[in-house]
């Protein structure tokens, strides 16, 4: 059997069910939030919901970098490109649909912006040293996956024609943030594989402690899914909350530590938005002072707004919190769809939405 099958086998899926409806069956209901897209694809593509006992539920939380991104910040770089001929906004392609309060880049390129789609910073660094009479303005989206490569870059010395936004967004305060609310009642962690191959084990070490809530890092493929739901279960049967990882072929326990190195010496943490949710501390990113130059709003003398309204009957920042599934949105399926987005939560690939859409099971509206 190959890696891939192993980790995708049948037997061993219903094996895995079967032993987590055992020890649900000793506990009393329970949820469990992950916080990256790729887990929710990896739940809703494969049907998983669909062998955990009905007193176990898998809530998705803010694991898309392109849906918590605040309105006014899509906004903000909308208008920079309209307003200025001389600016060139480069940034990733799941970006361009997501609607802001008033526009979308993708409407802002219709109306002669020239927003272009790039695959990584480096190749925004690339066109600012081909057109040095532009100005280069990269839209930097992400959590700690890829705030390294934008800090990498910074590092380097681009060119003074080329700046950022700054939409970095850091994964643990908004995990605190989200268990200090009481808004969901949640009695485990799935944590994201893909962050957590740059952070490690550490950052989670605090927030199982002080919440008393178990976490598991866990991979993609179905099996690494249910066997963390599995050790989360067994964690709450013992009266433990640790922090396991089930993803050690990736994550090590004290993560990537040349990639946060490099972040931490070009950024500083600070108190950000997260659209839907609001302002968490210590949850974003920002350019040290030696490196103030290369920020587009300090450049461009622009400032964010702090008004954060959801559209009119968008229930986006529910499914953010996971206190809804997708389908529980009166707009969902019906007014907002991929083709038409009302919310970000429909755009992307890693939105709960899109995902729910093309390859979830319709749920009854409550």
């Amino acid at each position: 059997m190959s890696f891939l099958a192993a980790y995708r086998d049948r037997e061993h899926a219903l094996q895995l069910a079967e032993a987590i409806k055992s020890l649900a069956s000793k506990l009393p209901p329970l949820k469990i939030m992950h916080v990256c897209g790729t887990h929710e694809w990896t739940i809703t593509h494969f049907g998983l919901r669909s062998l955990l006992p009905g007193s176990v539920e898998v809530r998705a939380g803010p694991g898309c970098p392109v849906c918590i991104t605040p309105a006014s910040e899509i906004d903000l770089a909308a208008q920079l490109a309209l307003d200025n001929e001389d600016v060139i906004l480069t940034t990733f392609g799941d970006v361009l649909r997501v609607p802001g309060s008033k526009l979308s880049l993708a409407y802002a390129r219709s109306q002669g912006a020239d927003i272009r789609v790039v695959y990584s910073v480096a190749d925004s660094v690339k066109l600012a040293l081909k057109n040095p009479r532009k100005e280069i303005v990269h839209f930097a989206i992400g959590f700690e996956t890829t705030a390294p490569s934008t800090a990498a870059e910074i590092l380097q010395g681009p060119p003074e024609n080329f700046s950022i936004i700054c939409s970095h967004r850091l994964i643990p305060p908004v995990m605190d943030y989200l268990l200090s609310s009481g808004e969901v009642d949640l009695q485990g962690f799935i944590c994201p594989g893909h962050v957590s191959t740059i952070i490690g084990v550490k950052p989670y070490l605090p927030l199982a402690e002080k919440h008393g809530v178990p976490m598991v890092i866990a991979g993609f493929e179905p099996i690494d899914v249910l066997i963390a739901v599995n050790m989360i279960l067994l964690q709450l049967l013992r009266g433990e909350h640790r922090v396991e990882n089930e993803y050690t072929r990736a994550v090590k326990y004290e993560g990537n530590v040349i990639a946060l190195d490099i972040m931490w010496r070009v950024f500083t943490a600070k108190d950000s938005r997260w659209r839907g949710i609001g302002s968490v501390p210590s949850s974003g990113l920002q350019l040290k002072g030696e490196y103030r130059s290369y920020d587009a709003l300090k450049k461009f003398n622009k400032s964010l707004p702090s008004d954060e309204a959801m559209p009119p009957g968008c229930r986006c920042g529910d499914v953010l919190k996971g206190l809804i599934y997708p389908e529980e949105c009166p707009l969902f399926g019906e007014r907002c769809t991929p083709s038409t987005p009302v919310g970000p939560c429909m755009v992307s690939i890693e939105g709960s939405c899109a995902i729910a859409f093309k390859h979830g099971v319709r749920r009854k509206r409550n």
